[in-house]
C-alpha cells in the first residue's frame, strides 16, 4: 500500500476509537447503575440491611481469605412479640430498624456486613482478632439493648447474640456451617445455657437439621443436644 495511502486512513481509525470512548463510558455506567439497582433491590427495606444471598457470599469470601480472623454473628432481638402485641407493629418496626441500624454501623466499624435473616433475627460477618471476641461481643450487645424511643414509650430490647469463628471449626466447614454454629451459639445463649460470647464449638455448627431448620426453632419438636 502506499504510504500516502497509509496516512490516509491512520485519523480514520483514530476516530473511530474516538467515537467508541464515550459509547464504552455509557455502557460502564449503565452497568454500575444496574448494579446498585440490584444491590438496592435486595436490601432489607425496613433495616436497610444486607440479604442472606449477601451474607453468605461475603461468609464464603473472607472464610477463604481471612480465616483465622472470621467472626460470624447471630442476633435475635428477644420480646418483639411483645411489643407487637401491645404497642402494635409500628412500634415493633421501629424497635427492629434500630437494632438493625445499630448492628449495621457497628459491623461496617469492622470491615464487615450485616443482614436481616427476617423477622427479628440479624447476622454480621467481621474480621477480628480471637482474644477480642468476648470483649466485643459483649460490647455489641450493650449497644443494641440501648433504649429505644417510640412516641411516648420507651422500648429496651433485650438481644442474644451467638458467634462461630471460622479458624475453631474444621477447614471443611462452608459458610452454611459457620452460620449454622452461630444460629446455635445464639440460641444456646438466648435459652441461658451458655453465657453473652459463648463461641459456636463443631458440634454447634454439625446440629442436624429437621426440615432445613436447627432443633428449638418452632416447628422443630427436637431439643437442642
Amino acid at each position: 500500500m502506499p504510504a500516502t495511502a497509509a496516512l490516509r486512513q491512520r485519523p480514520r481509525t483514530f476516530v473511530i476509537a474516538a467515537a467508541a470512548v464515550p459509547l464504552a463510558l455509557a455502557i460502564l455506567a449503565d452497568d454500575v447503575r444496574v448494579r446498585r439497582h440490584l444491590e438496592a433491590a435486595r436490601r432489607d427495606p425496613l433495616t436497610g440491611l444486607a440479604d442472606r444471598p449477601a451474607l453468605m457470599y461475603r461468609i464464603t469470601r473472607l472464610a477463604a481469605t481471612h480465616r483465622e480472623q472470621l467472626h460470624v454473628l447471630v442476633a435475635d432481638a428477644d420480646g418483639l412479640k411483645t411489643v407487637n402485641d401491645d404497642l402494635g407493629h409500628a412500634a415493633g418496626d421501629m424497635l427492629i430498624a434500630a437494632v438493625g441500624r445499630r448492628l449495621g454501623t457497628w459491623a461496617a466499624a469492622r470491615g464487615g456486613l450485616a443482614a436481616r435473616l427476617g423477622g427479628d433475627e440479624f447476622a454480621a460477618v467481621v474480621l477480628l482478632p480471637p482474644t477480642t471476641t468476648v470483649r466485643e461481643v459483649t460490647a455489641l450487645r450493650d449497644q443494641l439493648a440501648r433504649p429505644v424511643t417510640c412516641g411516648t414509650e420507651i422500648l429496651s430490647p433485650a438481644v442474644s447474640i451467638g458467634t462461630a469463628r471460622a479458624a475453631d471449626l474444621p477447614d471443611a466447614a462452608d459458610a452454611s456451617r459457620i452460620l449454622r454454629g452461630a444460629d446455635m451459639a445464639m440460641y444456646r445463649v438466648k435459652t441461658r445455657r451458655e453465657q453473652c460470647g459463648y463461641v459456636a464449638t463443631r458440634h454447634d455448627a454439625y446440629t442436624p437439621s429437621v426440615h432445613g431448620r436447627r432443633p428449638g426453632r418452632p416447628g422443630t419438636h427436637l431439643p437442642v443436644g
